[in-house]
């Protein structure tokens, strides 16, 4: 991986440890709009997707027709993520390993499943934001698995997929690079297994920040 120039991050699960938040507010979600309630396990497997795409599976019956809509749904999960006390910290050691790759040289940036408003809240929340020198939310380009976030990303650049890596916790960060077949590293603390990420080709697999940390 010596051509490696940008390191694009996933956010919710490889950075932030955002996964129990998130699970609570659609929970919540679901409760307000009086549906059946999804397990953690069911709302684990689509962390990533952009909400439209995840809400749309996890309550399929629910359309623009019904007494409850995908828009509903979306609305009430944001106002719970606004209002939710369960902690969302950055993973240990996720701030210093960002700054150690960019003191070296690598250029950093996020690709996430957030909105733009989302992703922009906890950039400043975290003061991480000017380590990245660009982002996009799921909002601005089509939902994971589809790779145009990341081909808007390399565009912006100037590179080409070998040039850069995909850090994420999930099959949909895996199979999003894998699509351009970018280098690609999964992550074990967040949402999906090891043999789940296994399944898409990544360079590595890893089981913490201080074994990323190594790779690049």
């Amino acid at each position: 991986m010596q051509d490696i120039r940008l390191a694009i991050f996933d956010w919710d699960g490889t950075l932030m440890d955002s996964v129990g938040r998130i699970v609570a507010c659609v929970q919540g979600a679901a409760r307000d709009c009086e549906l059946t309630v999804p397990a953690p396990a069911q709302i684990r497997q689509i962390i990533g997707l952009s909400l439209d795409v995840a809400m749309s599976r996890l309550f399929p019956l629910c359309n623009d027709s019904g007494t409850t809509n995908i828009a509903a749904l979306i609305d009430r999960y944001r106002h719970h993520y606004l209002h939710d006390a369960t902690p969302s910290p950055l993973f240990a050691g996720a701030g210093e390993l960002l700054h150690d790759w960019q003191s070296r040289g690598l250029q950093l940036a996020v690709a996430t499943g957030k909105s733009r408003r989302g992703l922009d809240r906890v950039l400043d929340e975290t003061g991480l934001r000017p380590l990245f020198v660009t982002s996009r939310g799921a909002d601005e380009a089509r939902s994971k698995p589809d790779p145009l976030m990341l081909e808007q990303i390399l565009d912006e650049q100037g590179l080409s997929p070998r040039q850069a890596v995909m850090v994420g916790d999930s099959v949909h960060d895996m199979a999003m690079a894998e699509a351009i077949d970018m280098p690609r590293i999964g992550v074990t603390w967040g949402v999906d297994s090891r043999d789940s990420l296994s399944r898409h080709g990544p360079v590595a697999v890893v089981d913490s920040m201080a074994a990323l940390k190594t790779l690049l």
